[in-house]
C-alpha cells in the first residue's frame, strides 16, 4: 500500500474523487483559525501555480480561495468590488503598464 501525505486545503469535492479513484482519504474538518491559514497557504499555493504555468484555469483556482477567504471574513463580492473601485479612483488601475524605476527626493 502507497501513502501519499499532502496536508493542505482541498476542494470539497476532493475526498470523493479520491474515493471513486479506489483511494481511501483521511481527512478532517478545520477550526476557524486552522481553516483561515490554510486558505492563506492554499493562495500562495494557487499564485504559485499560475507563475510557473500561466494558465487561466490556475487564475480560476485563485479566485475561487478568494471567495473562500471573503466568506471567512464575512465581506461580500460586492464589498470588494467596491473597495477595489475606491482604490482605483485614488490610486488608478493597472492598465497603463507604468514601470517605476526610480523616485529622487
Amino acid at each position: 500500500m502507497n501513502i501519499e501525505v499532502y496536508n493542505k486545503l482541498v476542494r470539497d469535492r476532493i475526498p470523493e474523487i479520491i474515493k471513486k479513484n479506489g483511494g481511501e482519504p483521511k481527512t478532517r474538518i478545520l477550526g476557524d483559525e486552522e481553516y483561515k491559514k490554510m486558505l492563506d497557504e492554499k493562495l500562495l499555493e494557487e499564485v504559485h501555480e499560475y507563475l510557473k504555468d500561466d494558465n487561466v484555469e490556475e487564475i480560476a483556482d485563485i479566485y475561487e480561495v478568494i471567495k473562500a477567504i471573503l466568506k471567512y471574513k464575512e465581506t461580500t463580492y460586492e464589498d470588494l468590488e467596491k473597495i477595489a473601485l475606491e482604490k482605483k479612483i485614488k490610486r488608478g488601475g493597472f492598465e497603463e503598464k507604468i514601470f517605476l524605476e526610480e523616485v529622487l527626493e
